[in-house]
């Protein structure tokens, strides 16, 4: 028997964080050993731990009224966390402040047991270094082992890395509770650390029911616990609610109330929580532990993850643990995310857990028995296939597909309904498709290709074409000298009012689906190879699309051909066609009657006011200003467009075509021109000497103004940076699954009230910054 020593956050008041101490002190003793909790307790923990936060910031004298308001269910909860740690814990007899206590006084043990939680974070302590007394640096003999703990940052950088080395270089076992922090120990100390389970799992189910307290609430409920914004869980838990009639039961976490709450629990202490899930019927939570206890008690649950981590999954925690016992689909906001009806099969779940769990109880007791430590768990081999790049960064652009001699490559909707690469078992490997990817290399640089100096604001002398197109037309003007020149034109064309593709233009009857915007990513199906078969011959080739796809096109062709001319667009972003799809339908149910033709740049009310219009079958219309219609709205706020927009690499003058066209917004309105400015004026950038050949050669085919290129810049702010997505992206793509297109338009997209409206033009943006934290 081996006296133990375990040194973590215990005090904190936060569910997680009492009951993982609980749960590690607990295991070492039904390992048989003595085990106690080094009572240390940084000031900075205590204080958080108060009723009343006693700060002059306006989010704090919030936070105290609303304390104030719920006195008597807090103060109950306060005394529920320190009784819990008075009767679970079996703590050591003297309580430390200090690292420097610890180290003058130490307390005696054959064993040292640094972890859980986010003990090794630098970035989480009030001097943002590490905290020595969790690293053990008060220990002067005695095994030293790390169980389960988080360094709670993706990267460690100089100096972190170098005194993250030396405190772990007098460890004698290293363990993990993420991959992430596996890979910067192995990185920083050039050691091995076993991943193991969060220390509330070591416990089972039927442990942690013997500590809970069953809830007042009497028949099934919907348990929601939320630690930050609710996001994209919130849809689910109407969904759910609809769906089953079930009562809302919320456990305070974010103060943030969800709607339809019946009941909102302030009081609950750690004993008082695991009743909660125990009881539920059903979970929605984005915590950890919200998620861990929901497995625990069998509760059917939906959780999610933060945007850094829906970008790199395989760092996160949550996912981490889910994607090991075969339940990933319960995290929202991923491809393979469950339907709201779904079941969880806890069968195969305890079963993956049993043997996880005594993976990691094997490693702790060897570790503190100096025994040699087991053999790491052989880990599934990782899929077969080419390392494309992440999702988040895929623009869809089909080089991949276009380029695989064998076809593996197919674009498939995603659960957001963008285009994405699916590669099947046919694939040999080749990694022809890894070489094209402009997700995984930098843009190359074309000969003859550059910045432009000056810009163009320019108007086709074809009256027609020029009201037919959404600027001023010189798209047209291209298109038909290609044709003219015995070419083939290649642009975007919306099909039924609901479906964009790319097609081939080679008559001028032909072009005319190819004019006017279209606000939706286009399939672009086999134009890449179609194109190059018409190069190949001989055949002039005018490509349309944005420049991501304009990017990928250069790529899969792999050099530059004298007879192809490409244009991109200045573009807000792409997107999504399932919610355009949704919008169209929907827009047929409220009429009764199916569209044959959308035109998203209608500009027979004017240019500046353009108006987004929609035939019906039996000869009728509908039309609305653009930004009034609730797809205007959510384009307009970047609420579903694609992931990879909010970086675009390409929102900038470096662009990889040789014409860039779009409206010349900020064209000076003092400046003379002769024509009217309400039909249309296009922004014209030439980026190669092709490019500037061609216009000058069809210049007796259209208006022209130079200016200055500042101009053309700041009327259009994609050509300096990106679009930035709507925070409530996440959440409107878990409703639009979840309930439709319909429920997901009234819950994002209906107008605020009108006094909201009236103070967003009043406050000033860095009022609403205010407003917002203290609300947070």
């Amino acid at each position: 028997m081996r006296r133990t020593g375990l040194i973590t956050f215990h005090f904190a008041h936060h569910y997680g964080a009492q009951l993982q101490a609980y749960a590690t002190m607990r295991a070492i003793q039904d390992l048989g050993h003595d085990c106690e909790i080094i009572d240390f307790r940084l000031p900075h923990t205590t204080r958080t731990n108060e009723l009343f936060k006693k700060s002059p910031s306006l989010r704090a004298a919030a936070s105290d009224a609303h304390t104030a308001l719920h006195y008597g269910a807090f103060k109950t909860r306060y005394d529920r966390f320190n009784a819990f740690v008075r009767e679970q814990m079996n703590l050591s007899p003297r309580r430390y402040t200090s690292f420097q206590e610890l180290q003058a006084d130490p307390p005696a043990y054959d064993v040292y047991v640094a972890g859980s939680d986010q003990i090794w974070n630098p970035f989480i302590y009030a001097d943002r270094q590490f905290e020595p007394a969790f690293l053990l640096d008060f220990v002067k003999e005695g095994r030293k082992i790390a169980y389960a703990p988080s360094i709670g940052t993706p990267t460690l950088p100089p100096p972190y890395d170098g005194q993250f080395r030396k405190y772990l270089a007098s460890f004698d076992a290293l363990s993990a509770r993420e991959k992430r922090g596996q890979m910067l120990i192995r990185e920083a100390a050039g050691r091995e650390a076993r991943l193991v389970l969060d220390p509330t799992l070591l416990l089972t189910g039927e442990q942690w029911g013997e500590l809970a307290v069953p809830p007042k609430e009497q028949g099934p409920y919907i348990l929601c616990y939320f630690v930050s914004d609710p996001g994209e869980v919130a849809p689910y838990v109407q969904a759910l609610a609809r769906r089953t009639g079930w009562p809302i039961v919320q456990l305070a976490g974010a103060r943030r109330k969800i709607p339809g709450a019946r009941e909102i629990v302030f009081d609950a202490g750690p004993r008082e929580f695991l009743g909660l899930f125990q009881h539920a019927a059903c979970v929605c939570t984005n915590s950890f532990h919200g998620a861990v206890f929901s497995l625990q008690f069998d509760r059917p649950f939906f959780t999610s993850m933060s945007p850094k981590e829906r970008s790199e999954p395989t760092f996160s925690r949550i996912y981490s643990l889910l994607s090991r016992l075969g339940c990933a689909g319960r995290i929202i906001g991923l491809d393979g995310t469950d339907d709201v009806d779904a079941p969880v099969d806890y069968g195969a779940v305890h079963q993956k857990l049993s043997q996880a769990r005594a993976d990691s109880l094997a490693y702790l007791k060897a570790a503190i028995e100096g025994a040699p430590l087991p053999a790491v768990p052989e880990e599934a081999p990782g899929p077969k296939g080419p390392q494309l790049c992440k999702a988040a960064d895929c623009t869809g652009c089909t080089a991949c597909a276009s380029v695989c001699p064998v076809s593996a490559i197919t674009m498939v909707p995603d659960h957001e309904g963008f285009l994405r690469p699916a590669v099947s078992e046919a694939c040999i490997l080749c990694r022809k498709c890894e070489g094209v990817c402009p997700g995984l290399h930098p843009q190359p640089q074309r000969p003859g290709h550059a910045q432009p100096q000056e810009a163009h604001a320019v108007w086709s002398a074809g009256e027609a074409e020029r009201m037919e197109s959404s600027s001023g037309g010189f798209f047209s003007v291209l298109a038909r000298d290609t044709l003219a020149r015995g070419g083939v034109v290649f642009g975007a064309a919306l099909e039924h009012g609901r479906t964009v593709r790319h097609i081939a233009a080679r008559t001028g009857e032909a072009l005319s689906p190819l004019r006017g915007s279209k606000y939706a990513q286009s399939d672009l199906g086999d134009t890449f190879r179609q194109v190059k078969t018409l190069l190949e011959n001989g055949t002039e080739v005018l490509f349309s699309g944005l420049a991501c796809q304009v990017d990928g096109l250069n790529r899969f062709l792999g050099r530059d051909y004298p007879n192809l001319l490409t244009v991109d667009l200045v573009c807000h972003g792409v997107p999504s066609p399932a919610v355009l799809r949704g919008f169209v339908e929907d827009l047929e149910r409220q009429r009764g009657k199916p569209v044959t033709r959308l035109r998203f740049r209608d500009k027979a009310k004017g240019w500046k006011t353009a108006h987004l219009t929609a035939d019906f079958a039996d000869g009728s219309q509908w039309t609305e200003v653009l930004y009034r219609t609730t797809f205007g709205r959510g384009f307009g706020m970047g609420l579903f467009l694609r992931p990879c927009c909010a970086r675009c690499r390409y929102a900038n003058l470096d662009r990889p075509a040789d014409f860039t066209l779009g409206d010349f917004w900020g064209l000076d309105p003092k400046l003379a021109l002769p024509t009217d400015r309400e039909k249309g004026i296009s922004l014209v950038l030439l980026h190669s000497e092709k490019a500037q050949q061609r216009f000058a050669a069809l210049s007796g085919s259209f208006g022209e103004a130079v200016r200055p290129v500042d101009e053309a810049v700041a009327g259009n702010p994609r050509l300096a940076s990106p679009s930035a997505p709507s925070p409530k992206r996440a959440a409107f793509f878990a409703a639009l699954r979840a309930e439709g297109y319909p429920a997901a338009q009234k819950a994002f997209l209906t107008p605020p009230p009108l006094a909201y409206r009236a103070a967003a033009k009043v406050l000033t943006p860095q009022m609403k910054q205010a407003i917002r934290k203290i609300l947070k």
